[in-house]
């Protein structure tokens, strides 16, 4: 267990270690902001630890990724926590559980907390894949996340698949890479970030700090 002190007293993030998760660099850019956070591997240490937030992360299969999740029941663990409230944002690997299925993976389920699956980014003409390095956002609207950031901010990408949601409404921002692609989403206090917010130096941290209060103020 790792656990970092933090200047807010409301803030208690349980950092989801399943096998699958680029934790030291989440942990890393955690303990920069001053937030306080404990990893978590079982599913009582979540309902009993008096977490405010969850955050998900992940690198990998989205199969095994599932498969983590399962051994132990945390996947069932974080249905549970988010239908009674709990924040919870998904980074990467981690935004695609959040939804239904994917291509990479078939006949495996999802968290299925959100409607619509993952696709393989198109391998069009002169495209590497995977989408690996830095692009601007396009964000969409007013979103929450982006208040006092540039208007077309640069976040750190490594995927080979992603999401298409069902309701279109969910997504913040995308990103274009051969077509626009989603990059992160916002479903009240459900959140996800297709790219790395902990790798994308200080907007990445300024992203991750308004996730932190915006959803703590529902």
């Amino acid at each position: 267990m790792v656990q970092e002190r933090c200047a807010n007293a409301d803030v208690k993030i349980a950092l989801i270690d399943y096998d699958a998760g680029n934790l030291a660099s989440v942990q890393n850019a955690l303990a920069g902001m001053g937030a306080a956070f404990v990893r978590v591997a079982e599913p009582e240490a979540l309902r009993s630890g008096g977490f405010s937030h969850v955050i998900l992360p992940g690198v990998g299969a989205f199969g095994a990724a599932m498969n983590g999740l399962k051994k132990n029941a945390m996947d069932r663990a974080l249905v549970r926590a988010v239908g009674e409230g709990m924040p919870l944002l998904g980074i990467c690997l981690g935004m695609q559980l959040l939804f239904e299925r994917s291509q990479e993976s078939p006949g495996v389920a999802g968290l299925c907390l959100l409607e619509g699956e993952c696709v393989a980014i198109p391998r069009l003409s002169g495209l590497k894949i995977p989408h690996m390095g830095w692009n601007t956002l396009d964000v969409a609207g007013n979103p929450p996340g982006f208040c006092d950031l540039p208007q077309n901010p640069a976040f750190y990408f490594v995927h080979t698949y992603h999401v298409v949601p069902q309701n279109a409404e969910i997504i913040t921002a995308t990103a274009a890479y051969g077509q626009p692609l989603c990059a992160m989403i916002a479903r009240g206090k459900l959140w996800g970030a297709q790219c790395h917010p902990e790798k994308s130096g200080k907007v990445g941290l300024a992203w991750l700090q308004q996730f932190l209060d915006c959803t703590a103020s529902y």
